[in-house]
């Protein structure tokens, strides 16, 4: 990875911003994703079990250029009901993640892992099963969905996820690293998780982000969206005079004019700005609340306005809405500005 290298503008400016709140210089760096290694598991349709994870660690320690650090991301050991079983393997999986020649080894864990006592034993081993730490400009995100006895986050941990993003500007680099898919990939199956789209939700206003899963024992690739909304003014941080102006625009999808009479079915790919005054981004596919002093509708395709505001601090969240008013995954910027007296 190469955080903001380079870049001019607003990404020099957060690049230097970075810098000064983590210490540390910002360089290129590398880091290593492994998955399910199920330290303790022999049998079909693995039988190598926990020899895999050991050829991983020769393979990663051959490699030309070191690593900074390994994520794994759940399924470090394979479950087992037999009293201190699970324990030893949890520590026979640390035994041999200590033999890596990198600086930190950061995990997450499965539902082999946690699924029996809801995290306990992973705590006891390993430290928190949700937490975030910064790395030469970047800003990593472990989250826990497993720990539940089923395939979700929860309300809790959603709410520290949020308190956690709240501290970065929306151009910051954010690697988020679970076990599970946080979309639906294959629900019958359980590869999903339950609460996803508000994590989804959570990280819609930011422009870098990237998600790492396991469980599913195979490569997959999966790329949300593709389009963005944005203020083009006022920039996230600014400090502005009043009135204010307001100008937005979007990426890859299609701003126009809600249509005429009764609309069944909305356009795939279009729909119009919404601005919400002192507004969080809604969850996906929730209809945008109308006639209220909270959110204003650009109903007619525009993309301007301009605003009386008190001195002090204020939130605006930037909502695409398809023709139904509904909102669009991934479609969401919110910034805070402050208003001078």
């Amino acid at each position: 990875m190469a955080p903001l290298l380079g870049a001019d503008g607003e990404a020099s400016d957060i690049a230097k911003t970075l810098w000064k709140r983590n210490g540390e210089r910002l360089k290129p760096f590398s880091f290593v994703q492994l998955s399910d290694t199920h330290v303790g598991f022999n049998g079909p349709p693995d039988p190598l079990g926990t020899q895999a994870y050991e050829r991983a660690v020769d393979m990663i320690n051959g490699l030309r250029h070191r690593p900074d650090f390994v994520l794994v991301t759940g399924d470090l050991t394979h479950d087992s009901e037999k009293p201190g079983e699970h324990a030893d393997r949890m520590k026979r999986f640390r035994e041999i993640s200590n033999r890596l020649h990198v600086d930190a080894v950061r995990c997450v864990p499965g539902e082999h892992d946690a699924g029996l006592d809801g995290g306990a034993l992973f705590r006891d081993v390993f430290g928190p099963t949700f937490y975030s730490f910064d790395h030469r400009g970047v800003h990593f995100i472990g989250l826990d969905n497993v720990s539940r006895a089923k395939p979700e986050v929860g309300p809790e941990q959603l709410a520290w996820l949020k308190k956690d993003l709240a501290r970065f500007p929306t151009v910051a680099p954010i690697v988020v690293f679970t076990h599970r898919p946080l979309f639906d990939l294959k629900p019958e199956w359980e590869w999903f998780t339950s609460d996803g789209d508000e994590v989804m939700n959570a990280l819609a206003s930011y422009e870098n982000v990237t998600v790492l899963y396991g469980h599913i024992h195979r490569q997959h690739e999966h790329a949300a969206g593709g389009g963005r909304v944005y203020f083009v003014e006022p920039k996230d941080g600014a400090t502005v005079k009043s009135p204010v102006k307001f100008q937005f625009a979007a990426d890859n999808f299609t701003i126009a004019p809600v249509p005429a009479g009764t609309v069944e079915h909305p356009r795939e790919g279009t729909g119009h700005h919404h601005l919400g005054v002192e507004m969080d981004c809604l969850p996906p596919g929730q209809e945008i609340p109308k006639g209220t002093p909270g959110w204003v509708h650009f109903g007619k395709g525009d993309n301007t306005i301009e605003m009386q505001l008190t001195p002090g601090k204020h939130k605006f969240s930037l909502e695409a809405g398809d023709d139904l008013h509904r909102t669009i995954p991934g479609l969401c910027q919110t910034i805070t500005i402050n208003v001078e007296p």
